[in-house]
């Protein structure tokens, strides 16, 4: 089961650690696993309206249509959200044994290693150019949030096409054998954002997780998102800002949204809150920075992640933007500690493997750096190559009318109450 904000099944899925079996590309390996698997049922749940990037994919559009017509393999569009929502979810269940769940979604644009190299030939997209350096995180679990995750994906599957799926059972485990788990007997809570529909009373659990987490930090509040939009997050993170004791709080993002409207909507907003932050940061205790390549390139940032202290973790789909808290469908996964010595050390090492990443550093060299320091934004500011691959954000000139596209939350509404309010006006 397969749900997401969009699919690309001309994309060539590389894998630089063994031999892949089967073909590269997408399309051709669901045809390969059809034919070695007769007993294998496919279900692909995408959202609707960016469906309608595959009438431009040539060859997409012609194995969209061979599935049509395949026992075994059911593609459905999801249009249960309001007008102009989006079912952003990225979800892969196997089995309801294995799931994955994160900000990455099975399209074009998104492979990379974590080098981020300037020029990389795989990269290069089924158009073939190359998109530039991604940056993105999933988690992967097994077990009985897996099988919740596979309900959860049952119930979106019904919501979108009124059908109930069939019930499965793996007969073996179905975790990668070459992949070695970080966390081991731990329990993991799934947040979910659901708009208010008239069959649907709205879910914002995760905007609550987000709260919850801001005002559980005690020394550091780590994030990456693709945006930085909602003024609900922006003041609880000022209210933590203000205090004489609060934490230190590292923003990743990138240098702008992609898009042709977006850069005017989010990075409009992004650069009014970081002026709202700045301006109630008594204690110089925020940053927000960009990351960059060997060659200075944009690295971008698609990556959703908050790590607090080292006791708690969450991954998903949701951004620091308005749509992610009531507008758009969202699913994140959490864990933290529970006074566990081992996974706080494990938590604290993934936020320091992915600075150390951003910085181009070896992570012991980072963790020496924070202890030396005793400060998580001293220790980033210490490191020799800051300002080439990581640069602290500048706040640009924003016109008036960028501007009031930012201010009447054009592309960003925070609920179906309010969604097309501001074009109206």
């Amino acid at each position: 089961m397969l749900m997401g904000w969009d699919f690309d099944t001309r994309i060539a899925m590389y894998d630089l650690d063994e031999d892949a079996q089967g073909p590269l590309e997408l399309g051709a390996f669901i045809d390969w696993l059809l034919k070695r698997k007769p007993d294998l049922h496919i279900f692909m749940l995408r959202w609707d309206t960016g469906a309608i990037k595959s009438y431009f994919r040539h060859k997409m559009l012609r194995q969209l249509v061979k599935w049509h017509f395949h026992p075994r393999i059911t593609l459905a569009l999801d249009g249960h959200h309001p007008v102009g929502a989006a079912q952003h979810q990225k979800i892969v269940t196997i089995d309801n044994d294995v799931a994955f769940c994160g900000g990455i979604d099975i399209t074009e644009n998104r492979w990379d290693t974590r080098d981020h190299a300037p020029h990389q030939p795989k990269r290069k997209q089924p158009t073939d150019t190359d998109a530039g350096p991604w940056h993105d995180l999933a988690m992967i679990m097994q077990g009985d949030v897996a099988s919740a995750l596979g309900d959860f994906a049952e119930h979106r599957w019904k919501l979108a096409t009124g059908k109930t799926l069939p019930a499965v059972q793996a007969a073996h485990s179905c975790w990668p054998h070459a992949l070695d788990s970080q966390f081991n007997n731990i329990d993991i809570a799934i947040a979910r954002t659901e708009p208010a529909m008239d069959d649907q009373e709205e879910c914002r659990e995760i905007e609550q997780l987000y709260l919850s987490l801001i005002a559980a930090a005690r020394q550091t509040l780590y994030c990456e998102s693709q945006y930085f939009a909602s003024r609900t997050m922006a003041k609880a993170l000022a209210q933590r800002l203000a205090e004489a004791d609060g934490p230190e709080i590292v923003m990743i993002n990138p240098v702008s949204s992609e898009g042709w409207l977006e850069p005017l909507v989010m990075d409009s907003s992004r650069a009014g809150l970081v002026t709202f932050l700045q301006e109630n940061d008594p204690h110089d205790r925020f940053r927000l920075y960009h990351v960059h390549d060997r060659d200075g390139g944009d690295i971008y940032i698609h990556a959703k992640i908050m790590i607090v202290d080292d006791q708690e973790m969450r991954i998903g789909s949701s951004n620091f933007n308005n749509r992610s808290m009531g507008f758009d469908t969202e699913c994140d996964v959490a864990i933290e500690a529970q006074n566990s010595s081992a996974t706080c050390s494990k938590i604290t090492a993934i936020r320091d493997d992915l600075l150390a990443e951003h910085l181009g550093i070896a992570p012991a060299v980072l963790t020496k750096a924070i202890s030396a320091k005793g400060s998580l934004i001293a220790a980033i500011e210490s490191q020799s190559n800051f300002g080439t691959k990581m640069r602290a954000y500048a706040t640009p000139d924003i016109s008036a009318a960028e501007q009031w596209l930012a201010d009447h939350n054009i592309l960003d509404p925070d609920g179906t109450d309010n969604n097309f309010a501001p074009l109206s006006r």
